[in-house]
């Protein structure tokens, strides 16, 4: 069967058409997505989504037009924000991106939602999550004008291609809207919860644990969009067992298959699909410390040479050299903080006048990158005794990155091979699609 699959990324929006049977990417196309608004606030991270929606639609019809006989529509995007919708399914707002910081703003007598929660209810959520954005514009009176219910930038899409006027989200995303919010196990909010946090829970949109049909697209069957952490995982692992998917874009990410429904400290059981969990933990911070790293050393060379070419070539081979050194200082990429405790900073311990070098400190933060994943996975591999035989790596952080292929597979004591489609995320959600329509 040929599906296609759109996934609706932070910075970039992927299309790909998919031969599921033979399991060959027919057409791979990525454009920048580019519909980020200028905020009042530093912290505010949204995006228009009339934009997004213009260019995701054009992108499928040039798919669609060069392979007609594609059978079955995937969705797939950015997980964790939200956009509200009225009572005929069209957009009042724009798209509260999972980077959003307004959930961590100390506003509320000195304190943040995220602090409010967690005193409230004992339970752990985080800033940029969507319920944690619909609580902080309830709190601060400022829901949309004409909201009745929100939902996630793909299932919006889905909508759009339709004709839906309300959304129909699957488990994966709903449960990205709110860590501990959502209950996993039962693929339904916790409602009781949200309302002793002053929430009206008639906003919250219907949940579907099923790669749901929608409805049909210029005759296509259009299923429901899963989160793209989860389509990563389809497109890339699939249902293999003992297996990390180890993602490296602007943030970094860990996720392991199992059948147990267990979450621990900065470890989230987010559903997948056929009744079965991804355990993920993810760091703010992943490819974003490289970059910063990169900024770090450009502004240098350009304030001493006045160059200010990209220097990700030279810091590879700075890092090799930095892998050989005995002696290496130790680096905590943390810059951004944790989901956990935003307040949390890196740092670098073990420095010597031997080992304080550029090389060495390309390697070490490499190195910190890959450590802070494999922390998580420690908490995982304590709780459930999962063990790890095989990495598949995934994000350009990781495909263009050779040391840091060397430093996960080291570290972790297994093979590492890189995913079969560099699409991940659109690839999943082709193959969903796929066992949604069958």
């Amino acid at each position: 069967m040929r599906a296609a699959g759109i996934d609706i990324g932070t910075t970039t929006i992927s299309g790909v058409v998919l031969d599921t049977e033979a399991k060959k990417v027919l057409k791979a196309k990525t454009i920048q997505n580019g519909s980020f608004i200028k905020a009042e606030h530093e912290w505010e991270q949204i995006q228009d989504v009339s934009v997004i929606r213009t260019k995701a639609c054009a992108l499928l019809d040039e798919l669609l037009e060069e392979f007609p006989d594609v059978e079955g529509i995937g969705l797939t995007g950015q997980m964790h924000g939200i956009v509200y919708l009225d009572n005929e399914g069209e957009c009042v707002s724009p798209l509260y991106t999972w980077q959003d910081g307004r959930g961590a703003q100390p506003e509320f007598d000195g304190k943040s939602i995220v602090q409010e929660v967690y005193e409230k209810t004992g339970l752990t959520v985080s800033t940029g999550f969507g319920l944690v954005t619909h609580l902080y514009h309830c709190r601060k009176e400022i829901v949309p004008e004409g909201a009745a219910t929100f939902c996630s930038i793909g299932d919006y899409l889905g909508m759009k291609l339709t004709g839906r006027k309300t959304p129909l989200v699957h488990a994966s995303n709903a449960g990205s809207f709110g860590l501990n919010l959502f209950d996993s196990e039962k693929g339904e909010f916790r409602k009781a919860v949200l309302e002793q946090l002053g929430m009206d829970t008639s906003i919250l949109p219907e949940v579907t644990g099923d790669v749901a049909v929608l409805g049909k697209y210029k005759g296509i069957p259009v299923t429901a969009a899963l989160g793209d952490n989860q389509a990563s995982f389809l497109g890339s692992v699939g249902f293999r067992e003992n297996t990390i998917l180890l993602n490296m874009g602007t943030g970094g990410q860990i996720s392991v298959l199992s059948d147990q429904l267990f979450s621990g400290e900065g470890i989230e059981a987010r559903p997948f699909v056929n009744g079965k969990y991804l355990l993920v933990g993810a760091s703010l911070c992943g490819g974003r410390a490289y970059a910063t790293l990169e900024k770090f050393f450009r502004r240098f060379m350009k304030r001493a040479t006045g160059n200010d070419e990209p220097l990700y070539g030279l810091l590879e081979e700075m890092a090799r050299e930095g892998k050989e050194q005995s002696d290496k200082m130790e680096v905590s990429t943390r810059f951004n903080g944790t989901r956990i405790n935003p307040d949390i900073r890196g740092g670098i311990t073990n420095l010597s006048e031997e080992n304080f070098t550029p090389e060495g400190l390309t390697y070490g933060v490499l190195h910190g990158m890959i450590k802070e994943l494999y922390d998580m996975y420690q908490i995982i591999y304590k709780a459930t005794g999962i063990e790890v035989n095989h990495l598949v790596a995934s994000g350009n952080g990781l495909r263009k990155n050779q040391v840091l292929q060397e430093i996960s597979s080291e570290m972790f004591g297994a093979e590492l091979s890189l995913a079969i489609y560099q699409e991940e995320a659109a690839c999943g959600a082709a193959v969903s699609s796929a066992m949604g329509v069958v």
